[in-house]
């Protein structure tokens, strides 16, 4: 299958690493990646931040760049979340019935990653091999929003030579919310902080999540704190076996 990837903004201006790692896993199982390097934004910073007339002509660009792909994958629940829950709302409000159309038509076709391989492939093992202690974070739009429940847990207990470690309080906020966490800098601090403790109860080497943007405000927490606690997207925990072979031939 042909699939699009829509990196996201965020990923693209600050890991890369993220969809390099989508795209290792995607054709590792045997399908073709494009990059449409037109796109650009999703529009969620704009809508939440209440310039929603601005999102509408990002709205309409994602459209008309992906609308001809069988299957979009986005690396980033949040993001995934703005589209199912506010683009027919932005097409509604513009008066603009040909993109409310186009949106409902497109919308079956985007797939957060985790999603895309569990509920498009079906699949639960992607032959990845992950020596670490790992412990999850659900973010807030993959389990209110997306509702993907147990599903990146599940694709995680099946990477071979993982230690994979529960942890208290998964379903807790981590604070970030965007601009939240701008806005309302003590209160997210003060959830940033339960969360942190409950990571550092699992003595996990790693953190991931399904999207970056947690996993840059549990970063940035722990880097200042001086923890041994790092974080990586789940895609780079499921690519990492072809991760370590392109290591060995660029040794030979």
């Amino acid at each position: 299958m042909q699939i699009a990837l829509f990196i996201t903004c965020y990923n693209d201006t600050l890991f890369p690493e993220t969809g390099m790692a989508v795209v290792r896993v995607l054709e590792r199982l045997g399908h073709t990646v494009v990059f449409p390097e037109a796109q650009t934004c999703c529009g969620q910073m704009h809508y939440n931040t209440g310039y929603q007339a601005e999102a509408l002509p990002l709205v309409r660009r994602f459209v008309e760049i992906f609308r001809e792909y069988e299957a979009i994958c986005v690396p980033s629940s949040s993001c995934v979340a703005m589209m199912r829950e506010h683009y027919e709302k932005i097409a509604v409000v513009a008066g603009d019935r040909k993109l409310q159309s186009e949106v409902a038509a497109l919308l079956p076709r985007v797939y957060e990653f985790t999603e895309l391989l569990a509920h498009r492939f079906g699949i639960e093992d992607v032959g990845a091999t992950y020596p670490h202690r790992v412990t999850y974070h659900a973010s807030c739009h993959s389990l209110r929003s997306l509702h993907v429940g147990d599903v990146p847990l599940r694709l995680l207990q099946n990477v071979r030579g993982i230690e994979l470690v529960p942890l208290e309080g998964l379903e807790q906020c981590c604070g970030f919310g965007g601009t939240f966490a701008i806005k309302n800098a003590d209160v997210s601090g003060a959830m940033l902080e339960e969360k942190l403790q409950c990571i550092q109860k699992t003595q996990a080497e790693i953190c991931t999540a399904c999207d970056n943007s947690c996993l840059m405000h549990l970063q940035g927490a722990m880097h200042r704190q001086r923890t041994q606690v790092n974080t990586v997207h789940i895609a780079q925990i499921l690519a990492s076996d072809s991760l370590a072979s392109e290591k060995r031939k660029g040794r030979s």
